[in-house]
C-alpha cells in the first residue's frame, strides 16, 4: 500500500492558520488522516491534490517525469509561503 507523507518544511511568511514546521499529514487510498490536534490548510491541500493520484504509481513513471523530481510545493498563499515535502512511503 502507498502511503503519501506531507511536512511542513519550511516557513518563509505568515500563516494565519497557522501551520507549523513539522506538522503533516498522510493520504492513504484517497483518505486524509491528520494526527489529533492538528488542522491542514485547505488552501493548500487544493494546491497538491492534483499530485497525489500520480505519486501513488510514481515507480511506474518514466524516470524524466516531472513528478520524480518534486518533492516540495508551496502554499498558493503569497504571505504564507509555507513549504511542504511530500514523501512516498510503502506500508
Amino acid at each position: 500500500m502507498t502511503t503519501i507523507k506531507v511536512t511542513v518544511e519550511k516557513i518563509h511568511g505568515y500563516c494565519n492558520l497557522p501551520m507549523l514546521i513539522g506538522d503533516y499529514f498522510h493520504v492513504i487510498d484517497s483518505k486524509i488522516i491528520v494526527p489529533d490536534g492538528k488542522h491542514i490548510c485547505l488552501w493548500a491541500l487544493q494546491s497538491m491534490m492534483p499530485v497525489f493520484p500520480i505519486l501513488a504509481i510514481k515507480d511506474k513513471l518514466d524516470d524524466k517525469h516531472w513528478v520524480k523530481k518534486t518533492q516540495q510545493f508551496s502554499c498558493p498563499d503569497p504571505d504564507g509561503l509555507v513549504q511542504y515535502r511530500i514523501e512516498v512511503e510503502e506500508i
